[in-house]
Order: C-alpha cells, then sequence, then structure tokens
C-alpha cells in the first residue's frame, strides 16, 4: 500500500487510537487523528457527534481519506460519569455521522469500525457449576449496560449503511487490551497483574498490537469481502479447545485445563510464585478472523509464558509506549489513572 494511502483515525487521544497513530506509518500509511481531547497525536480537535466538523474534514480538510478507523468512543468506565444521552450522541450518533460522511466523501476503500466483546453482555458468563461458554461470532449479544446497548446499535447501523450504500464495512468486537488493573476488584486482588493478564491470554485478552494488525486486515480485506461486510472477534488465540470435557473442566478446575492445555506452564508459574485461575466462564474463538482477513496474533499466551520464564517482557513494546491514558480528567478509580 502506498505511503500516500491516508487513514482517518478517531478517538487519536485514547489508547487504541494512540496505538494506530504511532504504528501506522509502519504499514505504509499516513494517518490523521481527530478526537474531543488534545493531544500530540490528534490532528483536528473536535466532536463526532458534531456532524458539521465530520463532514469537514472528509470533505474539505482532508479529501484523500482512503480508510476510516473508528475507535472513538464512550466505554464502560464513562458509566459513572456520563449520560445515556451522551452514550447515544457519541456511540450511535458519531458512528452514522462517520458513516454517512465517509458515504458522501466517496473514496472511502473501508471503513472499519472497533466494537467490543462486552457488546455479548449477559451471554458471556454462567453460574458456577456449568460449563464454561464458547463465544464466537454466531451468539447473540445480550446487552448489561448502555454500554453494551450503544455498541450494538452501532453495529447495526454500519450493516445498514454497508446493505444501503454498498460501503465496504469490517466490525471488529476486540477482547481486552486495556493496560490498566481489572475493575472488578476480586479479581484484582486474586493475584498479580501480570499473573492475571498473561492468563486472560488463554481465553479473553488480546495485545495492543495485534489490535492494530487486526484494523489493517480489516481495511485492506474489507472491499473483498462477501458483501464487503464482515464482523470478527479480536482475540488473542485460545489456548483451550472447544469441547464438553474441557469446558466442564474451566468450571471446576481452571488451572487443570490450563496444565493440559500448555506444557510447563504449571513450572513456569510455580517458578514465579504465580497462581492461576480457579474458574474460567468464558472463552472468546477468534478463528473466523485468522480465516476471512488472514489475521494472525503475535503476542499469545504460550509466547507470553516463553518470555516469562526467560525473565522477558511479555507485552509488545507498543503497549508500553501509549502507557495507562486513563478515561477522565479526574482520577475516579482504577481506570482513570493517567500515566505519562
Amino acid at each position: 500500500m502506498s505511503c500516500q494511502a491516508k487513514v482517518l483515525v478517531t478517538g487519536s487521544s485514547g489508547h487504541l487510537g494512540k496505538a494506530l497513530m504511532l504504528t501506522l506509518s509502519d504499514y505504509g500509511y499516513t494517518p490523521i487523528g481527530i478526537d474531543i481531547k488534545p493531544s500530540p497525536l490528534t490532528t483536528h480537535v473536535g466532536s463526532i457527534a458534531d456532524p458539521d466538523f465530520v463532514s469537514s474534514v472528509l470533505t474539505t480538510l482532508h479529501p484523500d481519506i482512503s480508510f476510516v478507523i473508528h475507535t472513538a468512543t464512550l466505554h464502560k468506565p464513562h458509566i459513572c460519569s456520563h449520560t445515556k444521552s451522551d452514550f447515544i450522541a457519541t456511540n450511535i450518533t458519531g458512528t452514522l455521522n462517520l458513516l454517512e460522511a465517509s458515504v458522501a466523501h466517496g473514496g472511502v476503500k473501508t471503513f472499519v469500525f472497533v466494537s467490543t466483546t462486552s457488546a455479548f453482555g449477559g451471554s458471556l458468563t454462567t453460574a458456577p457449576g456449568l460449563p464454561a461458554v464458547w463465544i464466537n461470532e454466531s451468539v447473540t449479544p445480550k446487552p448489561k449496560n448502555i454500554y453494551g446497548v450503544t455498541k450494538v446499535a452501532a453495529e447495526d447501523v454500519c450493516e445498514l449503511v454497508n446493505k444501503e450504500y454498498g460501503l465496504p464495512v469490517v466490525v471488529l468486537r476486540t477482547s481486552r487490551f486495556f493496560p490498566e488493573g481489572d475493575d472488578d476488584e476480586e479479581r484484582r486482588g486474586s493475584m498479580g497483574d501480570d499473573n492475571l493478564k498473561v492468563l486472560e491470554l488463554g481465553y479473553r485478552r488480546v495485545d495492543i498490537a495485534d489490535v492494530v494488525g487486526a484494523c489493517v486486515k480489516g481495511m485492506e480485506k474489507g472491499p473483498g469481502l462477501k458483501g464487503k461486510w464482515g464482523r470478527y472477534i479480536i482475540s488473542a488465540p485460545t489456548i483451550f479447545e472447544k469441547g464438553v470435557g474441557v469446558l466442564e473442566g474451566l468450571d471446576r478446575d481452571a488451572g487443570g485445563e490450563y496444565e493440559r492445555a500448555v506444557a510447563g506452564v504449571g513450572e513456569v508459574f510455580g517458578g514465579k510464585g504465580w497462581k492461576f485461575l480457579q474458574r474460567v466462564d468464558r472463552v472468546y474463538d477468534g478463528d473466523l478472523a485468522r480465516r476471512e482477513l488472514g489475521w494472525e496474533a503475535v503476542y499469545t499466551f504460550e509466547r507470553a509464558v516463553r518470555m516469562v520464564k526467560e525473565g522477558r517482557e511479555w507485552r509488545s513494546e507498543l503497549t508500553g509506549r501509549v502507557g495507562k491514558l486513563g478515561y477522565h480528567d479526574v482520577s475516579t478509580g482504577v481506570y482513570t489513572i493517567r500515566e505519562q
């Protein structure tokens, strides 16, 4: 892809937006960033909920934009600080503004919408005593809060615009990649942060560098997909097999399933004084993205275990470059702490 190909990145002051702004040039693209908050990597400051701002960026300021990667959103941590109307304005109306401006633009080759596995909501968990849930693209979302509701609605708007106008659209439901500690106090207090995050790579986490790679694959593959449309789970490849015995085992003895899945992991964890989870309630299956987009995660559970064994950093270098950005101007908890 020519280095002249420009990509509009929304949410350029946030975690994934920053990661894209830092690395898209390595893939041969020129990123243009927009965000409601200024940052050294944000080209234009404005709200995606403002259709005039969005239109001006795509039609006046940068009429040569070739791709859109839409990461801007209100997240779950914003539920405590923003109204439901705020979520609708940003997550649904903002997405529609970008889609309509992309259609009017006429030269956008692919619109990549970054969604979330949180959209699955109530479909994700089972009560203790029941097998873990295998989550793939066939599972019906059951959102539990305004964040999930608006992300699912935005996905539907993406599909509607794709069907009506033929705009190539790729929706990526990403699993957790934030560097902050877990928002569940019990999980956060059960073991060290690295310990927990490495375990999550086995079933519900993805490195931010691999999310960037998925966005690039989505851009490039979008026009060639059937119906110019695709929706994919983006998560590091699970170490577990889809089978009743394994899913039941994850409910009863998750640590045993980890040790059966990856040889030597018990010894590595033991050497670090690390623990295993007692129970795993869901497994994300990202195989469709690998088959249809050609996306391959680099930062897998197996790799992380090797790095830990060798005393090396298991995360991507990009994770450190992005850092902990927080979600609020004033800290209100684990998700809102900003580190420069």
